[in-house]
């Protein structure tokens, strides 16, 4: 689909157009974001958990690769298959620090794509897409939000066949786990509000990354 380089002008600063999917949603949740180029991997990690409504609450990895596609031999043997985790997660010899690695380097390795994987029980993949890249000015945020598709499934929901039954449950009063379903929802989001699993507030989600990486946003000025 993209026919430049990844790694094209990956020592200038940059602000990289990436467009992240849960894979297997249906309806597709996705997300698109500028993001500064030398963001570290852990970095990337709090934005993906930002945007997607993650808690931050079980191991997560990422991946040059889709890590559940079949391996090919090379000269009869499974070749490795590294993966970036928290510094303190590297245990195995294909570990390595997300720390040491930027969001630009990972998707050169991948061509331009590359996974994140969050809550290895409920594996909830995301596949990040570069897009597009640009030269970063004094004015660009480090990570924003700038479109996006339905809101992230909720923490422990048992992956999309366990969202998804909460979810038919919800929209049925008459469903018999409507009411245990819906105290569940309720304490998880802690509001007793409908749940809207097609809403997702941006400029909420873009002041919570401002914060984070305490930069002003276009057009707003940082409160004292």
């Amino acid at each position: 689909m993209y026919i430049f380089n990844a790694g094209a002008g990956a020592d200038q600063d940059s602000i990289l157009e990436v467009r992240v999917v849960l894979v297997d949603s249906e309806p597709e949740i996705w997300r698109l974001f500028q993001l500064r180029n030398s963001l570290a991997l852990n970095q990337v990690h709090q934005v993906l958990q930002t945007a997607f409504g993650w808690e931050d609450a079980h191991l997560h990895r990422f991946v040059a690769s889709d890590p559940f596609a079949p391996l090919r031999p090379v000269d009869g043997e499974l070749p490795e298959v590294l993966q970036w985790l928290p510094r303190q997660e590297c245990e195995e010899p294909a570990d390595r620090p997300e720390e040491d690695c930027s969001l630009d380097q990972l998707l050169a390795l991948g061509s331009a794509e590359a996974f994140y994987e969050y809550d290895f029980g409920d594996s909830w993949l995301h596949r990040l897409e570069l897009v597009s890249r640009r030269p970063a000015d004094e004015d660009s945020p480090t990570a924003r939000l700038i479109d996006s598709a339905r809101r992230g499934p909720l923490e422990d929901s048992g992956g999309f066949p366990g969202y998804e039954e909460i979810m038919d449950a919800l929209a049925d009063p008459t469903h018999p786990d409507h009411a245990e379903h819906s105290a569940w929802v309720a304490d998880i989001t802690c509001s007793d509000a409908p749940f809207d699993p097609a809403f997702l507030d941006i400029p909420t989600v873009n002041r919570t990354l401002a914060e984070k990486f305490r930069r002003t946003l276009p057009g707003e000025k940082r409160g004292k």
